[in-house]
């Protein structure tokens, strides 16, 4: 079993943090500072807390976009873990600008096969991908830096094309 990256586990306690507000519906501040009590790294508190705070203000918009994706199903049919994954997922590919879409996905399904069904991870990684499609072809998918989209091969040629491959493949 290899080592957990350090987001990983961040986004594993966003996941519980969530989880757990979603059946209890209050006490989030108390939520937060129990899972993210044992973190000692600033960067890592903040990094885990915004992606709580955003996904569960942007709850709305992000369940929409989960609707248009499972059109012939109700969202209370979707197991409530992968509904959160999902909302976590969406929320990085929207407001997470400096992490590439491609480790988004990949990230959440290596929790969901952790955390959710057997079959949880394809139906999420499809879910992601088509949304992840919808983003680019509108011209919403807010990434900057090198390596994190298509586009940014074409900035970041002007400066120094040698670096963009390498960066790419994480």
């Amino acid at each position: 079993m290899s080592k957990k990256s350090v987001r990983r586990i961040l986004r594993e306690r966003a996941l519980q943090v969530l989880y757990a507000y979603e059946l209890n519906g209050e006490g989030l501040e108390a939520l937060i500072n129990g899972l993210l009590s044992d973190l000692s790294v600033q960067t890592d508190i903040d990094f885990a807390r915004e992606l709580i705070e955003k996904t569960i203000i942007n709850r709305k918009e992000l369940d929409e976009k989960i609707k248009e994706k499972v059109a012939n199903w109700e969202m209370d049919r979707i197991a409530l873990i992968d509904r959160i994954l999902l909302r976590i997922g969406i929320c990085e590919l929207l407001y997470f600008p400096d992490i590439p879409p491609k480790v988004t996905i990949n990230e959440i399904i290596e929790i969901a096969k952790d955390f959710s069904t057997s079959n949880s991870n394809k139906f999420i990684n499809g879910i992601l991908d088509a949304i992840l499609s919808d983003l680019k072809e509108s011209g919403k998918l807010n990434k900057s830096g090198r390596g994190l989209i298509d586009q940014s091969l074409a900035k970041s040629s002007k400066k120094n094309s040698s670096d963009t491959l390498d960066d790419q493949e994480s």
